[in-house]
């Protein structure tokens, strides 16, 4: 019964650190994303926001040639 506890620990805390690492990451990505856009472009939300929808659905579409990822939101 302790052995199964110890897993179950293990799995939790491996699973918390994923998810963290990858709330870290994004955040970073995030502030990236805005230096730049406030830096070069002067924070224009409209231009910029659409760029982003458009390089976002490219990178969605390019590997597969599909859009089958946004099919699960």
């Amino acid at each position: 019964m302790e052995q199964k506890k110890h897993k179950d620990l293990t799995y939790f805390m491996r699973t918390l650190s994923i998810i963290v690492g990858l709330v870290l990451v994004w955040r970073g990505i995030w502030h990236v994303l805005d230096f730049i856009e406030a830096t070069y472009f002067g924070g224009e939300l409209f231009w910029t926001g659409l760029a982003g929808i458009l390089i976002g659905v490219l990178l969605l579409y390019i590997p597969d040639r599909d859009l089958k990822e946004i099919e699960k939101l």
